[in-house]
């Protein structure tokens, strides 16, 4: 088989698998831009990724409910914004995609808090309706 026509056949097969790139669902595109709005403390950005009812969940710490509840933790007081943010798995099944990484937060006195992260996002038309974040620290 010619090189040409083997790169085709990868192609076609990446394709038919699912793979090919910029293949990322509605949901887990949602998801990337709700990341990347964190990332640049960008509150509109943010919000834009929610349902009117969203719930926010984050367990022994709080749980709120709507978007203006949600917008009052994008940055807690303490923290100055604009954390570092690395996705190192985006997953998805049955309307959930569940993203694990790590983050590093940025503190008012010039500390930092470096946590690793699972947040679990249901998702309902394409806008996150749920989300439940597993924190810990490294």
């Amino acid at each position: 088989m010619k090189v040409g026509h083997l790169a085709a056949a990868v192609a076609l097969t990446l394709v038919a698998c699912g793979v090919a790139a910029n293949r990322a669902s509605a949901n887990k595109r949602t998801v990337e831009a709700y990341m990347d709005g964190f990332r640049a403390t960008d509150r509109a950005k943010i919000l834009s990724c929610l349902t009117d009812d969203v719930e926010w969940l984050i367990p022994g710490a709080f749980q709120v409910h709507g978007k203006a509840a949600f917008a009052e933790h994008i940055v807690d007081e303490g923290f100055s914004g604009n954390p570092e943010i690395t996705v190192s798995r985006l997953v998805e099944e049955n309307g959930v995609v569940v993203a694990e990484g790590s983050v590093r937060a940025h503190k008012t006195d010039g500390t930092t808090l470096d946590l690793v992260f699972c947040d679990v996002f249901e998702m309902q038309g394409g806008k996150i309706r749920r989300l439940t974040s597993y924190l810990m620290t490294k």
